[in-house]
């Protein structure tokens, strides 16, 4: 693909737009096929089942850093440029918004990412949920909780520690680390194998894994070519999201970049995705502890996956494929917090419901006996 030509025909800003809705389509029909949820990994893993949800996370997730650590080997990506090396990260930040985000993504049944596909489909508690997402994360970027959120993030920054780059850190050599991912790869497909997950649902999540090489290699080809300076970046849902919310609230073409793409091209991939394989569906709420439940979800997510500095995909998957150590501390704290919570909300919800039909059951008449 020639992208210097598209940008003459175009314009830079018109490329970026189109790429982020290509590969956003790309993303949201791969990932509706598969079904790639960070949430329902988490809560499989920690009710102590290794099962075909964490095979599908494992295989994306090692897809994105094996695809972008064999971009930086070809030349063709500079991981220091992005924005997660270049500049300091907060420490605290990752740790206190990756457990919001964690809590937030099991009260809302999906992370920011999955919400888009499902509400591509008919999801309308999803709908419902993204909005509010996107507001909250406005709120806190450039809103009334933007205090709050620098007051939680400046306490411990990258800059306490010199680097945000995990290997250097850690003394591990690129080639360690490949070899690592790759072992990782090979047993995330095993596992698939393992757990009969089906060769489309194992090629659609090397699919979701693949979009995010891909994006960091377009990003990289734009800044190469573009007029204006381009931010180097791959796929993430927070900044994202608020940014399209922006733009039906901005006089036209003024927000017009990568990331307002993205968001929209999502969508539009998981419904053709829905569409093709006749699984579009309208689902509503199901009572108001249900729409309280989703909406504080989403709300927390929204004020930390920007506390964080990225979502279970922008911090959990991208980030982590330049070993920035900032994603790595909000994907690790992100578990616990999915964890946590789906111990003390969901599991011992279910246990009190359990005790509550068996104290509500009559006791058998001596007619009847007893089995």
């Amino acid at each position: 693909m020639d992208l210097e030509l598209l940008a003459d025909q175009f314009g830079d800003k018109g490329v970026l737009l189109l790429g982020g809705g290509v590969i956003g389509a790309l993303f949201g029909a791969f990932a509706q096929q598969s079904r790639f949820c960070l949430r329902a990994a988490a809560v499989e893993f920690s009710r102590g089942e290794i099962g075909g949800k964490l095979a599908i996370w494992l295989i994306v997730f090692s897809t994105a850093i094996t695809g972008t650590m064999l971009l930086s080997a070809e030349g063709l990506f500079v991981a220091r440029e992005a924005r997660q090396l270049a500049s300091p990260q907060s420490l605290s930040g990752a740790a206190i918004g990756g457990l919001l985000f964690g809590t937030g993504m099991v009260l809302a049944r999906g992370c920011s990412s999955r919400l888009l596909v499902l509400s591509a489909t008919g999801n309308l508690r999803a709908l419902l949920s993204g909005l509010v997402f996107a507001v909250v994360a406005q709120a806190s970027l450039h809103g009334f909780l933007s205090p709050v959120r620098e007051a939680l993030a400046n306490p411990l920054t990258t800059l306490n520690i010199g680097s945000n780059d995990l290997l250097l850190l850690s003394g591990v050599s690129e080639t360690v680390a490949g070899v690592a991912v790759t072992l990782g790869l090979v047993a995330s497909l095993a596992l698939a194998f393992w757990r009969r997950i089906g060769v489309w649902k194992t090629v659609a999540a090397f699919g979701v894994g693949a979009c995010i090489p891909l994006a960091w290699w377009f990003t990289h080809a734009m800044t190469l070519i573009a007029f204006e300076p381009v931010q180097l970046e791959s796929l993430s849902f927070t900044g994202p999201s608020a940014d399209t919310l922006m733009l039906f609230l901005s006089p036209p073409g003024t927000m017009i970049d990568f990331d307002v793409g993205l968001v929209p091209g999502v969508f539009i991939g998981a419904f053709l995705a829905g569409l093709f394989s006749g699984e579009l569906e309208l689902l509503g709420f199901q009572g108001g502890d249900a729409m309280r439940r989703y909406l504080a979800g989403a709300a927390l997510m929204g004020f930390g996956g920007m506390l964080a500095g990225g979502c279970a995909v922008g911090a959990g998957v991208t980030g982590a494929s330049i070993f920035a150590l900032t994603a790595w501390v909000t994907l690790f704290s992100i578990w616990i917090g999915a964890m946590a919570t789906d111990w003390l909300v969901d599991r011992k919800l279910s246990d009190r419901k359990v005790r509550s039909l068996e104290k509500a059951r009559p006791a058998p008449s001596v007619a009847q006996g007893v089995e």
